[in-house]
């Protein structure tokens, strides 16, 4: 293992808090003021010297026979790869681990880190650095960062081997894999296609503003806005007003529900809420903007946050969110079709059908729905005609749709309330009263899964007093009050940290858990969501491992993973990557999987 620590030229334009990792790096700007470098436990070794001169030094370690480490190594490992062509045998992250082990709400830095651990004092000698080039540094200055990178190797080093202590050994494959998508990338982007759609978003903005007839009096004032929205299908968000007490519509530039409208499926929204917050491009507009520029680059670094959500699913990063790209409108697929193959390949891409309806189903031991996704049977029409009391080979397509929304939608204790607006979301108007049935006809065809929900609450409610408590009919998943939460199949855990009984207006109980973005209500029905989507990542990262054997993962978005093959065993990889996706781990022998995957020389083909 060799521990590796970069410091690098910055100052108050050219940095990591204005720019994005790969912007950085590629910058014409970037240059490498000393690196340490530290094999296993050995005292670590600083150098500086020119380009030329670092490469040289550098070469003199066996990379490809060793893994690498780095706190933040999309960073170091991103300038070992792409400016010294360095390639190791494996990438390591204390980052990562410390992500996966602690939670996304615990500090990350590794002054954080390395005081949580005592493992001793992270300098600030790189607040001196601002606007130095290497030859500005006095031998003084440069002896005084030498220590100081020095001293963040050896913390780095410390770091590992306390978090390693008992890190499952396949999460550290699954992080290997997550940073070579980053550090190591294949896919290229198709430069002319992308300035031919900048040039359409932004005619189609300007068209959409006229056609809502947005004017300035309207964006601004709170209730017409609301009104805009409504128009449009959209819940307007709230917020209890800090200043009155009373509900007001949460528009802030600051409110999280507002800025969630940014990334809504209709581009019309996109636009208003853009224009709202003063923002001049749409999140389309200047995703494809900054596509552009890293095509003058070079390939694309796919820049996938490990352990990013606390379901312990992968998340966007490096401002250009891939797991968001759109998939429905008049430009749907136009940035998915940018994103292409390199030359003799192919992307497939492997999606999980409704994984998180079929894992609900097989914690809850409701064995019908179980079998039923096991034999291939169409679960909608089943679900459908339950709901309308008809035989499912009556059932008509719009009665299928409203069986795949509530399959797919009723499983964590939705209500009627929400479920009608899930409805017209879609486009589907329905009385309230008759989303109140349908809801009802859910739980009274599959009560085991409403029982499910019952156990969630009951282990939220024994972990303030440690008491034991059942989840689920399979062994896959362990409640331990102790520690908070839920030790998942991957051997991390799930935790609710600082949860705490509470009372509403009402006096009536409610549990609430702790984040730096405040406190979240948790209730039964949100542990099962929680649990559900932490099991189909623990399938998804086992499936991601398999196929990774053969063919170089590129990516992943929710439940579907991409790689590339050559085109001349094209059908075959395609063949050997839906294989992946329906095979079982050991612990989920019984859990029915499938999977839908499309193929060709660009992902939005596939």
């Amino acid at each position: 293992m060799i521990t590796v620590d970069f410091e690098t030229y910055y100052d108050k334009d050219y940095s990591l808090s204005k720019m994005t990792t790969e912007e950085y790096i590629r910058d014409d700007r970037f240059e490498v003021i000393g690196v340490a470098v530290a094999v296993n436990d050995d005292s670590p070794e600083w150098f500086s010297g020119t380009q030329k001169e670092t490469a040289a030094w550098l070469n003199q370690f066996d990379w490809s026979n060793s893994l690498v480490l780095a706190h933040n190594t999309q960073f170091d490992g991103a300038i070992m790869s792409w400016v010294f062509n360095i390639k190791p045998k494996g990438w390591l992250d204390t980052l990562c681990m410390a992500r996966a082990k602690h939670g996304v709400e615990a500090g990350g830095s590794l002054k954080a880190l390395a005081e949580r651990y005592n493992l001793g004092e992270k300098g600030n000698e790189v607040v001196n650095a601002l606007g130095k080039r290497r030859i500005d540094f006095s031998s003084e200055d440069l002896a005084k960062y030498s220590n100081y990178c020095i001293n963040d190797v050896r913390l780095t080093t410390d770091l590992f081997s306390r978090l390693v202590e008992d890190f499952p050994k396949g999460e550290l494959k699954v992080i290997d894999l997550t940073l070579r998508m980053f550090i190591e990338p294949t896919l290229e982007l198709n430069l002319p296609l992308l300035e031919s759609h900048l040039v359409s978003v932004k005619d189609k903005k300007a068209k959409l503003l006229a056609a809502a007839q947005a004017d300035r009096d309207t964006l601004m004032s709170n209730d017409k806005f609301a009104e805009l929205l409504m128009s449009l299908g959209v819940e307007p968000p709230k917020k209890i007003s800090a200043r009155t007490g009373k509900e007001a519509w949460a528009f802030a530039k600051t409110d999280e529900g507002f800025k969630e409208l940014l990334s809504h499926p209709d581009p019309r929204v996109q636009t208003l809420v853009g224009a709202r917050l003063g923002t001049k491009t749409t999140l389309e507009e200047s995703r494809t903007q900054r596509f552009i520029d890293i095509a003058l680059r070079g390939s694309l670094p796919v820049p996938i946050k490990y352990y990013a959500a606390h379901t312990g699913r992968w998340g966007g990063d490096d401002k250009i969110n891939l797991q968001n790209l759109p998939s429905r409108g008049a430009n749907a697929g136009r940035l998915k079709a940018a994103i292409t193959a390199p030359k003799g390949y192919v992307i497939i891409d492997c999606d999980s059908s409704q994984i998180e309806a079929r894992t609900v189903a097989w914690l809850a031991g409701q064995q019908d729905l179980v079998d039923a996704f096991a034999k291939g049977e169409d679960v909608y029409k089943i679900m459908a005609s339950a709901i309308y009391n008809i035989p499912v080979e009556e059932v008509t397509k719009d009665q299928r749709f409203v069986g795949k929304t509530t399959i797919l939608g009723a499983g964590y204790g939705m209500g009627a309330a929400k479920f009608q607006l899930q409805l017209k979301t879609f486009g589907v108007d329905t009385d309230l009263d008759e989303c109140k049935r349908i809801i009802d006809v859910y739980r009274r065809t599959y009560p085991t899964i409403p029982a499910l929900w019952r156990q969630g609450q009951k282990c939220i409610e024994s972990i303030p007093t440690a008491k034991a408590a059942d989840f689920g009919v399979v062994d896959a998943v362990l409640f331990d009050p102790r520690e908070y939460g839920f030790q998942l199949p991957s051997g991390l855990w799930q935790r609710y940290e600082g949860l705490k009984r509470v009372e509403d207006a009402e006096g009536k109980a409610q549990y609430e858990y702790w984040t730096r973005r405040g406190t979240v209500k948790i209730y039964g029905g949100k542990v099962v969501e929680n649990i559900c989507q932490a099991v189909a990542r623990c399938v998804i990262a086992e499936q991601m491992l398999r196929i990774s054997k053969r063919y170089k993962v590129v990516l992943t978005v929710h439940d579907a993973i991409a790689c590339i093959a050559p085109e001349a065993e094209a059908e075959e990889a395609q063949r050997y990557v839906e294989e992946c996706m329906r095979w079982r781990p050991s612990w989920a022998s019984t859990l029915p999987l499938n999977c839908e995957s499309g193929m060709g020389k660009s992902y939005g083909d596939c």
